[in-house]
Parts: structure tokens; sequence; C-alpha cells
């Protein structure tokens, strides 16, 4: 029996590890971004909040993309998804991804100058639609 009790005190021991090491690499991997909404909120609030590098979350507002002259800037204004007068204008230096378009929804990580320009150091687009089934393919298979 003292074999079988030290077997499991020793599985016991290699599950906690296991589940500590999930849990560790989970939450360090989790990223949470704010909505526009949230991130003028919490800039009223705390000015100091200019400072913080930030991700955020919005859509590109049809129209008001256009190229910063003689370097690689790009200028477009993002909206709340829920609250479209949150709005503020994006500068980022850098390749655009293939897949931004106008009224796309964008995820940017850089800070929100006193200014009230969004100075993006990354830009990711989010474009679900590009690997979803088109709807006549949907109703196609389902009869």
């Amino acid at each position: 029996m003292k074999k079988n009790g030290r077997f499991m005190v020793g599985l016991v021991g290699v599950a906690a590890v296991v589940t500590y090491l999930i849990w560790t690499g989970v939450s360090e991997t989790m990223v949470y971004y704010l909505t526009p909404v949230e991130l003028l909120e919490r800039v009223e609030i705390d000015p100091t909040f200019h400072d913080v590098g930030v991700k955020v979350s919005g859509q590109v507002i049809p129209g008001t993309y256009h190229r910063g002259e003689g370097e690689l800037l790009h200028i477009f204004t993002v909206k709340d998804l829920a609250d479209e007068t949150a709005t503020f204008e994006v500068e980022y230096r850098d390749a655009l991804p293939d897949t931004f378009a106008e009224d796309v929804e964008v995820v940017l990580e850089g800070q929100l100058r006193a200014d009230g320009t969004f100075e993006a150091a990354t830009l990711l687009t989010k474009c679900g639609s590009r690997y979803e089934a088109a709807p006549e393919d949907i109703e196609g298979n389902a009869g």
C-alpha cells in the first residue's frame, strides 16, 4: 500500500504542476483590448493614460483613409462598434495588412497622443467574412 500511496502523491503533484503551467500560460497569452469608448473614458478620467500603450478595437470609417505624403504613413479614423460617436484618428507608419480595407474591423496597438490621435505601432485586421461560407453555400447544403 505504501507504493500505491507514493505513486498517488506523485501523480497528484505532477497534475498540480501541469495545471499550474497551463493556467499561467493561458493567463499570460490572453489579450484584452479596449473599445474606443473605454479608451476615451479612461483618458478623460486619467490624462496620464496617454503615456500607456494599449490595444484598441474599432471599425475604420469609410472615406476617412488617406496616405501621408512622402513617407509610409497611413491615416484613417476609427469608430466604436456600439457607439459610433466615439471616434479618433489613427496614424500608422508601416505596411498595411492585405486584408485592410475601408469599413473593416481593426485591432490597434499603440498610444493615444494628447492631441487625440492614436499612434499605432501594430495594426491587425479582423476579417472573419473572408473565411466564412457564403449564405448561398449554406442554403445549398441544408437541403
